[in-house]
């Protein structure tokens, strides 16, 4: 396999899709849409708990907000092992709020409001500023990580610029998909780094490995063999998780496939990056004396 060579190629279908998603952003500002779908966890709203009484779907009570407020996409979540339903939406004001109560026990006459509050605009920001540092935070320990792992700057240098692409790409599916970003978001992103970066460690510990076997000018060679080597490994455990995260996406409700869509988008992006980025990332930050 002839990686290293072909590495303009593979940079060039990264680059492509992470477009894609930033003209999705632009097009969706300029329309009014939003750049993403923001959950009230980041951009404020109403929260609304209700005990309907019996059995509901939850595309029942979406059509319910859908028509009552003029909002596309609400967030309505039925509480697991009961019969109460989860309304989060943009802010409403009082009278919509006492018309949506009405449709909704109009449609399921024994249905108590349990609950409406407005999540501020305070606690919005503090929930991106989360979600920023998280990302920062883990990204500086990984460079610590792994560059002393390494004793290679540039090792870890590498490994973080294929993290930042499967950010990137995970933001572009959220783009284009109008997924809701709310806390779910966060888990998304961090569990993608977390298993994006030990697929690359594995290649990055081959590389290492194989050093001896080659001269200092045949690095190309070097990455190539062991990435090949590894190969097997990384496709493997790529199937088995999204074997699992695609079950859950195809039989789980619609909040659960809201959180496995980016996953499976994610594991995707890291094994690509962990194969076809880092280590060319890694070859391309060398000094041109350790270049074939």
């Amino acid at each position: 396999m002839k990686i290293v060579e072909n590495r303009l190629k593979f940079f060039a279908v990264s680059i492509v899709i992470i477009l894609a998603g930033i003209v999705t952003m632009i097009v969706n500002g300029t329309t009014g849409k939003g750049i993403f779908n923001f959950g009230i966890e980041f951009t404020g709203g109403t929260s609304m708990s209700v005990v309907i009484g019996e059995e509901f779907s939850n595309d029942d009570i979406i059509k319910i907000v859908e028509e009552t407020t003029g909002q596309k996409n609400p967030q309505v979540q039925k509480i697991i092992g009961t019969d109460s339903v989860s309304v989060k939406m943009q802010s409403i004001d009082g009278d919509t709020r006492i018309k949506l109560s009405e449709n909704i026990k109009q449609k399921y006459k024994n249905a108590v409001i349990d609950s409406i509050a407005d999540v501020s605009a305070t606690v919005s920001h503090e929930m991106q500023m989360t979600a920023i540092k998280a990302v920062i935070i883990a990204c500086i320990c990984m460079l610590i990580y792994i560059s002393i792992r390494f004793k290679d700057i540039r090792a870890g240098g590498s490994a973080i610029i294929a993290l930042i692409h499967d950010v990137c790409i995970v933001m572009t599916c959220y783009a284009i998909f109008r997924i809701p970003v709310d806390n779910a978001f966060i888990a998304v992103l961090l569990t993608i780094l977390g298993y994006s970066i030990n697929s690359t460690i594995v290649i990055f510990d081959r590389i290492r490995e194989n050093t001896p076997k080659y001269r200092r000018n045949q690095t190309a060679e070097k990455i190539n063999k062991s990435i090949s080597q590894t190969l097997g490994r990384s496709i493997n455990t790529t199937l088995t998780t999204l074997f699992t995260i695609g079950a859950i996406y195809i039989l789980g409700v619609q909040s659960i496939k809201d959180f496995s869509l980016p996953m499976i988008v994610g594991i995707i992006a890291g094994a690509y990056s962990s194969i076809f980025i880092s280590g060319s990332i890694w070859y391309i930050l060398l000094p041109k004396n350790e270049k074939s």
